[in-house]
């Protein structure tokens, strides 16, 4: 009785041993005795203790950043860009069959394509094109990630690091930029003023009775002050009149 029960213990925790539940957002591939079997799908799995194994291959949209890489731009400024890099893996089998690690050589190319991409057009263009740098790294590491059946889904450039002399030209670029906007600004306010005072005048020589309106109007004005003396240096009658 006692080997018959031991028996049935070590058989269940044989069986038990061998269960595997795979959740909806992975992949298992099951190998039996080192040789690629199959990809188990989500649920519950059993496989064969000891004589079967699995690895399990995230299918999710993974996230990698990418190091700061010093970079020499095309019109030769030096400066360090950092960026992430978002992946999915589309067929588990090749990622895990055709590439030792998945995440470290994503990680190595995207480095690569960043630094060859930047360095191949001036800071402006990094600075003002940041989305379109993305997109050209991104299709960059695609073309080598394809075969392995990860699909790079987004590249980002996450900070542009400049030397400190670089960033005082740049303030100081952009201080003689707004001055500059801030003095037409205010020249087409003086041009368009002048137009108006011109238009005015024309009014007014046209029509007599208009110099009296105005005349009017700066004696109200003046009068407003209670310690104010007018005094005419001609009469009235003088003004012409229509």
């Amino acid at each position: 009785m006692v080997p018959s029960a031991l028996f049935g213990i070590l058989f269940g925790l044989f069986l038990l041993s061998g269960i595997r539940i795979v959740f909806e957002y992975k992949r298992a591939l099951k190998f039996r005795f080192g040789k690629y079997i199959k990809i188990l799908k989500p649920g519950f799995r059993w496989i064969i203790p000891i004589v079967e194994t699995v690895q399990i291959v995230d299918i999710r949209v993974i996230t990698i950043n990418i190091l700061s890489q010093e970079v020499m731009t095309k019109d030769n400024v030096p400066c360090s860009i950092d960026g992430v890099v978002f992946f999915r893996i589309n067929d588990p089998e090749k990622a895990v069959l055709e590439v030792e690690e998945y995440n470290y050589a994503i990680a190595q190319l995207s480095q690569a394509a960043l630094r060859d991409v930047c360095g191949k057009v001036e800071l402006d263009t990094i600075l003002s094109k940041r989305e379109e740098m993305g997109d050209n790294i991104k299709d960059n590491v695609e073309e080598e990630t394809r075969v392995w059946g990860i699909e790079i889904v987004g590249m980002k450039i996450k900070d542009i690091q400049l030397p400190e002399n670089m960033k005082r030209m740049m303030a100081g670029q952009a201080e003689a930029e707004r001055s500059r906007r801030s003095q037409i600004i205010l020249a087409l306010a003086e041009e368009q003023a002048a137009g108006k005072l011109l238009e005015a005048g024309k009014l007014i020589d046209q029509s007599p009775s208009a110099i009296k309106l105005r005349l009017y109007q700066t004696l109200s004005d003046i009068a407003a002050e209670k310690n104010s003396t007018i005094i005419f240096p001609f009469p009235e009658e003088a003004l012409p009149k229509k």
